[in-house]
C-alpha cells in the first residue's frame, strides 16, 4: 500500500473512511494481493473493539491490576490483558500475520503458517495503562514488518531495524479515539465516529512544526539526569523572550498522549538515559521504532541522544532505549546540551 500525499491543487479528502483509504492504497498497486490491506483493516477493527472496552471500563469490572507483571516487569492491568487478546485474535483471523510480538508476552506468538502469512506485527496493546484508573488518555502502538522467508516465523525475524517497517502507527483513546498511521511517506489521522462505527479522516498529511516552545519530560527524574540533560533542563526553563523561553512543560506520562501532542503541535518529548535506567526506559520494538517511523514521516526527528532510532539493530525482543523525538530544531537544542 502506498501512502497518499495530496497534490497542491487536489481537494481535501477529509471524511474519507480508514477502510477506503487503505483500499485505495492497494488499488494503486497492481501487484498487490490484498494481504497488507486486510492486515491493516484487522488492526483498525481491534482498535474499535478496544475503544468499546475502554469506554465501559468503569462499568465492566476491568479496572485495576491483575496482580501479575508483564515481560518487562510492569504491573499488568486488567485492560492490558483484554487489549492484548483482542489484538491477537484480530491479527490471527485472516491468516496474513505470521506472528506477533507484544510488550505483554515474553516470547512471540505464532498466529499462522499459511502461505498468505507474509507479515509480522509488534505492538504495545495499551500504552499508559497505569493511567487507566484515573481516566487519562491511553493508547495502542503498532508496527508492521514483512516476513522475508518461507516457513514459520521465528523470534529472529523480529530483530530488524525500524527503517524496515512497512507501516506503523498508534491509536489514542482520549476525548475521542484517533487512529494515526503511515507507511513511511505521509502521516494521516482518523477519528472514530461511534454513530457510524467508522474511523474518518480528520488530520490529513500531518506535518510536525519545525519548532515549538514546549517540552515534555518527567521532571521527577531530574536528580538522575546526566549533567548535559540537566543543563538543557535549566535552559528551557530560563527567561529569554528572544528565544520564547521559558518553554511550557506538558507531560502526561502516557507515551501515546505526549508524542501525539508533540506530533500535532511541535516541541520535544524526551525520555533520556539516566542513572536509574542507563539503557533507557522505552521499548525499542513496541514504542520507540513505531513512533520514530511516524515522526520522521511527518518531518520530525527521533534519536536516542547518540543515534537515529530507526538505525538501531535490535538484539532482544524487549530491548529498551532512550528516546528523544519531536520538532527538528527542538531536538537539535536538546542534543546540543546533552552531548556538549
Amino acid at each position: 500500500m502506498e501512502d497518499y500525499e495530496p497534490g497542491e491543487h487536489e481537494p481535501s479528502r477529509i471524511g474519507l473512511t480508514l477502510e477506503t483509504y487503505i483500499l485505495e492504497g492497494m488499488l494503486g498497486r497492481p501487484e498487490a494481493r490484498g494481504y497488507f490491506t486486510s492486515l491493516l483493516n484487522q488492526i483498525a477493527l481491534a482498535a474499535k473493539l478496544v475503544t468499546a472496552r475502554v469506554r465501559r471500563a468503569g462499568l465492566a469490572n476491568v479496572l485495576g491490576t491483575t496482580g501479575e507483571q508483564n515481560a518487562t516487569g510492569d504491573v499488568v492491568q486488567k485492560l492490558d490483558e483484554e487489549a492484548n487478546e483482542t489484538l491477537m485474535r484480530a491479527l490471527g483471523r485472516r491468516h496474513h500475520c505470521a506472528a506477533a510480538a507484544s510488550e505483554e508476552e515474553e516470547d512471540i506468538r505464532i498466529l499462522s503458517t499459511a502461505d498468505s502469512a507474509n507479515y509480522l506485527v509488534v505492538f504495545d496493546p495499551l500504552d499508559g495503562s497505569s493511567n487507566i484508573d484515573v481516566n487519562i488518555s491511553i493508547g495502542t502502538i503498532f508496527g508492521v514488518y514483512r516476513k522475508d522467508h518461507d516457513g514459520p516465523a521465528t523470534m529472529e525475524d523480529f530483530l530488524k531495524p525500524g527503517r524496515e517497517l512497512q507501516a506503523a502507527g498508534y491509536v489514542i483513546y482520549g476525548s475521542s479515539t484517533q487512529f494515526v498511521i503511515t507507511t513511511g511517506k505521509a502521516v494521516h489521522g482518523f477519528t472514530y465516529d461511534p454513530s457510524v462505527g467508522e474511523f474518518l479522516l480528520s488530520h490529513e498529511n500531518i506535518r510536525i512544526p519545525d519548532h515549538h516552545p514546549t517540552y515534555s519530560i518527567n521532571e521527577g527524574n531530574a536528580a538522575r539526569w546526566t549533567d548535559g540533560v540537566k543543563r538543557w533542563g535549566e535552559w528551557v526553563k530560563a527567561e529569554d523572550p528572544s528565544t520564547r523561553r521559558p518553554y511550557s512543560m506538558r507531560y502526561v506520562g502516557t507515551l501515546v498522549a505526549d508524542a501525539h501532542r508533540t506530533l500535532l503541535r511541535g516541541g520535544v518529548f524526551a525520555y533520556p538515559a539516566d542513572t536509574k535506567s542507563p539503557e533507557g526506559k522505552l521499548r525499542l520494538l513496541y514504542e520507540a521504532n513505531p513512533f520514530a517511523f511516524v515522526l520522521e514521516a511527518a518531518g520530525g526527528v527521533a534519536t536516542t541522544g547518540t543515534e537515529r532510532v530507526l538505525d538501531i539493530q535490535p538484539t532482544a525482543l524487549h530491548q529498551k532505549v532512550p528516546l528523544i523525538l519531536g520538532s527538528r530544531r527542538n531536538v537539535e537544542e536538546f542534543l546540543r546540551f546533552a552531548n556538549g
